[in-house]
């Protein structure tokens, strides 16, 4: 088992790592807008926040030499289901013709004031 970092991510917040590899496969913990230089939230409209969240992910996926077509599994929460829709197109744009298993479930809050959270799993070969 290997511990994933990269300083073009951000890092934890709690206690655990931005990811772990393991038999080929990539967990990462689930990321937030995060501004990896400044530490904070980008939160100047849904759209911008969204964007960050998926430059985390594509920012873990590019330290381990993997892009969004390794991707096996995303996981989306939402801390509102009426922005599904918006997130869900800006997603699409972003992941083109790939389409991994996916599930995007409502919460009733995400850490920092996040309104978009992002885990996923991939997969090296």
């Amino acid at each position: 088992m290997q511990k994933i970092h990269t300083d073009k991510a951000p890092a934890a917040i709690g206690p655990y790592s931005q990811g772990i590899a393991w038999k080929g496969l990539h967990f990462f913990s689930g990321q937030i807008a995060l501004d990896p230089n400044s530490g904070d939230m980008v939160q100047s409209s849904l759209e911008a926040e969204v964007a960050q969240v998926l430059d985390n992910v594509e920012a873990l996926l590019k330290a381990c030499g993997l892009d969004w077509h390794r991707v096996l599994k995303v996981s989306i929460f939402l801390t509102d289901m009426r922005d599904f829709p918006k997130v869900n197109a800006w997603y699409a744009e972003r992941l083109g013709d790939h389409l991994p298993a996916r599930e995007t479930v409502e919460v009733s809050a995400l850490p920092k004031g996040a309104r978009v959270e992002v885990s996923v799993v991939a997969a090296a070969d």
